[in-house]
């Protein structure tokens, strides 16, 4: 199948241009010009490169932890196909083994039969420390045995992330995650300086949703958060929600890393998406939506009400980044985190034609992954 996108404005990942047509065919973008026979798709908007999402609990009043399937993961695709997201890891948070296996063998069904959006798994957790928990249930918290270890290391779940505590892992077995094709996050730790550089020569490459429970940078003490901003190759996922992170330690950690290392995520629950839902259960908890904040009964943040669009909008509006700076956080950089840039990430020839077209106010008017329209805004 062959067709002609044409909008006002296109955003290659690296710069705007006017009246840019796109052709794409067979799921890729095959030139940028007005092919001979393609029929023409004509857009008021900003045509620009899908969203990228690492970190997504939940969506369209689904909960991975609570129904580990491919159902799930359709359902919570869909949801957050309406925000411009093209590729998203479902995330499992911290559960027993047998959750854990049941959300790999889902997983990896959906990688098989090129579910939407799919592009593998982030388990965050259960290898976490108690003091900086969150939400995540104290009794499913526990050392990595070979339980754990072989599901990790299979090689059907697409991209692997893992989220753990460094001081709670050995450098050891960070490497071997590493040397299986793992993608290591540090996150939900209490671990000193020291610790966190000695993961990160082991062989870790991120840090999941930066500033949120992880030991604070001190003068003296420079703990989690200071050896992430002080990294110079490492990855920071960053939740831009007004909430989780004050707009000020938002921007200093963006001037202190070198560009292209901050990346937007939503950690998002199953209220996004569902604008009539104000509270779910979590581990037999409630928890409460109250406007674009998600609480605990306990007090604890839990997740968010956040979407790709509004982060990226948020980027500009709450913390003043240029609008290509703020889609390149949402695309690109998330896309270099993953290792998947060349194919995703940008609009240019020969990547994955996932395209998500923008109006002036940066919302959604329409979704294109690997060519096919998921999302069309009535």
């Amino acid at each position: 199948m062959k067709f002609t996108l044409i909008a006002e404005q296109l955003f290659d990942g690296e710069s705007f241009h006017q009246d840019v047509p796109v052709t794409i065919e067979d799921g890729l973008i095959a030139s940028f010009d007005t092919a001979l026979g393609a029929k023409e798709v004509r857009y008021t908007g900003t045509l620009v490169p899908g969203f990228i999402d690492v970190q997504v609990n939940g969506g369209g009043g689904a909960l991975f932890n609570t129904s580990p399937t491919v159902a799930c993961i359709e359902t919570i695709g869909k949801a957050h196909a309406r925000f411009g997201t093209t590729g998203f890891l479902p995330t499992l948070i911290t559960d027993n083994v047998q959750v854990m296996a049941k959300a790999a063998d889902a997983v990896a069904l959906a990688v098989a039969q090129k579910s939407a959006g799919v592009l593998g798994v982030h388990f965050e957790g259960p290898h976490l420390s108690v003091p900086k928990k969150g939400v995540h249930p104290q009794g499913f918290i526990r050392e990595i045995t070979e339980a754990e270890l072989a599901i990790f290391c299979r090689q059907d779940l697409g991209i692997r992330v893992v989220t753990l505590a460094p001081e709670n892992v050995s450098p050891e077995v960070i490497r071997l995650l590493v040397e299986s094709g793992v993608k290591v996050c540090l996150g939900h730790s209490n671990a000193d300086y020291d610790t966190v550089v000695a993961a990160l020569k082991a062989g870790a490459t991120g840090f999941t949703h930066l500033y949120n429970a992880m030991s604070p940078l001190g003068s003296r003490e420079p703990g989690v958060v200071g050896a992430a901003i002080e990294s110079e190759t490492a990855w920071c996922g960053l939740i831009v929600d007004g909430h989780h992170v004050h707009p000020a330690a938002a921007r200093v950690a963006l001037r202190s890393k070198p560009r292209g290392k901050m990346m937007l995520v939503t950690d998002a629950m199953p209220p996004v998406g569902m604008d009539d839902e104000t509270s779910f259960e979590l581990f037999g908890t409630q928890v409460l939506r109250v406007g674009d904040r998600l609480n605990a009964v306990t007090g604890e943040l839990a997740g968010c009400v956040l979407d790709m669009a509004s982060a990226v909008r948020n980027t500009v509006n709450m913390l003043g980044l240029p609008l290509g700076e703020a889609l390149r956080m949402a695309s690109l950089y998330p896309a270099e985190f993953l290792g998947i840039a060349d194919s995703v990430g940008r609009l240019a020839l020969g990547q994955r034609a996932d395209i998500v077209l923008l109006d002036n106010q940066h919302q959604v008017l329409a979704n294109y992954i690997a060519g096919n329209a998921v999302y069309i805004r009535p």
